[in-house]
């Protein structure tokens, strides 16, 4: 039986704010009856947006403050308690919310979340990690972007945290891990993924298959792919842009004359399904574990439709305990 989920969000980061959120949320409580939601900001611009909209499972936290997409995450932690990130994260740190989303600032993100909810007691940073589409569907990458300078220990932890998030999510026994590096043999790579490679050759409990090169992320030879924050978004967003181009160029070739439009419609079905695959509205939202509650990074220039599916995957895993399932068996592994 469902139980109850409160997520707590903040509408005022990410590029388009409440305007966005809103009716992300609206929609969200209409369809997940089980959900209720704490919508933390302006609260004057809130209730405008809400105006007229009966939505007795949405409530309104005021916060006077915004982390801008420029502000060092430093500042944020020091100055910025007021914010509407940092209200909503203290929202499920006080009990009141289950989970927390947001589309701010990365960085910021992360290091309020890890001063304000804590990590688990074996992992120094948490890391964020997505879903990629691929032939399995299951290929978990992490770290994407929360964490830039990593050493060997940080790999290591990321690689034990996603492995216990595939185990809990997808509900599979030994998830393959694997290294991303420049090239599959042992002296590729630098000294943080070399040392890495062999902490996690000699850890037992683990079933790592080595170094996997950056196309192989979306195949079948990983179940989690294991990289410092800075190859990890560079990797998403390279990925990303690609799959943009190649939609556009589709398009294109189809819509050049009249011949290739009647081709272009029979191949319908097939465009449809690809773009089904790759829209990433339809894949917003990583999940930022190591922590000891649900908290979900929400792109920043997301579409309604976009924040909707990160508050559905909010609901999703505070729902199913994956911050608690995480952690039991990192409580084995470490």
């Amino acid at each position: 039986m469902e139980r109850n989920i409160t997520v707590a969000i903040d509408t005022m980061s990410g590029d388009f704010g409440p305007a966005v959120v809103v009716p992300a949320a609206l929609r969200s409580v209409e369809k997940n009856p089980f959900a209720s939601l704490i919508l933390v900001g302006d609260e004057l611009e809130l209730k405008n947006l809400l105006k007229g909209q009966h939505c007795p499972r949405i409530s309104i936290v005021h916060a006077p403050d915004v982390v801008r997409m420029d502000d060092r995450p430093s500042h944020a932690l020091r100055k910025k308690q007021d914010s509407s990130m940092a209200v909503a994260l203290g929202l499920v740190r006080d009990g009141e919310a289950h989970a927390c989303v947001s589309a701010g600032n990365t960085g910021a993100l992360m290091l309020l979340a890890r001063s304000i909810l804590k990590t688990h007691p074996g992992v120094d940073r948490p890391a964020i990690v997505k879903k990629i589409p691929s032939p399995s569907n299951r290929c978990y990458v992490l770290d994407l972007g929360a964490n830039v300078d990593c050493t060997a220990e940080h790999l290591y932890q990321f690689a034990l945290m996603g492995s216990a998030l595939v185990e809990a999510v997808e509900n599979t026994s030994e998830p393959r891990i694997a290294l991303l590096n420049v090239g599959e043999e042992d002296i590729k790579g630098n000294e943080q993924v070399r040392l890495a490679s062999r902490m996690l050759a000699e850890c037992e409990m683990l079933n790592y298959i080595g170094y996997v090169e950056g196309g192989d992320i979306f195949k079948t030879i990983a179940d989690v792919v294991v990289c410092d924050g800075f190859v990890g978004n560079v990797a998403l967003k390279s990925g990303e842009g690609v799959v943009e181009l190649l939609l556009k160029v589709v398009k294109g070739a189809f819509e050049r004359n009249w011949y290739s439009k009647c081709v272009g419609y029979l191949a319908l079905p097939i465009l449809g399904r690809l773009q089904a695959i790759f829209d990433p509205a339809r894949h917003n939202g990583a999940s930022l574990i190591g922590l000891q509650a649900t908290v979900v990074k929400s792109h920043g220039n997301a579409t309604e439709r976009g924040f909707y599916t990160a508050i559905n995957q909010a609901l999703f895993e505070a729902q199913r305990g994956v911050p608690e399932m995480i952690n039991a068996r990192l409580d084995e592994l470490i």
